[in-house]
């Protein structure tokens, strides 16, 4: 029933959530959203790195988590290829700690609780935001939309994706 309810929840979200999706070529939006620790963190300051920005539904959920996990067991490899890794979602900060903490997660998740961020962007659900990720480039270009994302894979698709697009 539980399971239900949340598909039922999600479909919503997507169905009368956001406004217009980001596409490739739009410049990325900037902002400003805090941390787990509260540390404000603003896009434009990562120009000159690639940066992904990734929604997601909600910490601690079977889904986010295998998608949190494959980003972790690629962070280094982000790393080494300059590529800042942000996940964001509604929950809050502390939230944000716990969902870390439990599975050591080393990359930066952001607190979206006002929903304008995931506006901006397109992504935003009813009551979660929709599961997308954005490739940004170090001008600030959108370079990829991810719409449809494999949450065992993500995280190497797109290491893929940046390593055959360098020139």
């Amino acid at each position: 029933m539980i399971k239900a309810v949340i598909i039922l929840m999600l479909i919503m979200g997507i169905t009368f959530g956001g406004s217009r999706r980001l596409e490739k070529g739009d410049m990325a939006p900037d902002f400003t959203l805090p941390d787990e620790n509260e540390s404000l963190h603003t896009l434009s300051d990562y120009r000159g790195n690639r940066v992904v920005v990734y929604f997601y539904p909600k910490d601690d959920t079977p889904g986010c988590t295998k998608e949190a996990c494959n980003f972790r067991d690629h962070h280094e490899t982000f790393v080494k290829q300059s590529i800042q890794v942000f996940g964001i979602s509604y929950d809050s900060p502390e939230s944000h700690k716990k969902f870390k903490e439990k599975y050591d997660l080393p990359f930066t998740l952001l607190s979206d609780t006002d929903k304008k961020v995931s506006k901006t962007y397109g992504a935003k659900g009813l009551f979660f935001p929709n599961r997308v990720t954005f490739l940004i480039d170090e001008q600030g270009t959108i370079v990829k939309v991810y719409e449809k994302v494999s949450v065992t894979t993500h995280g190497e698709d797109i290491l893929r994706y940046f390593s055959s697009s360098q020139p």
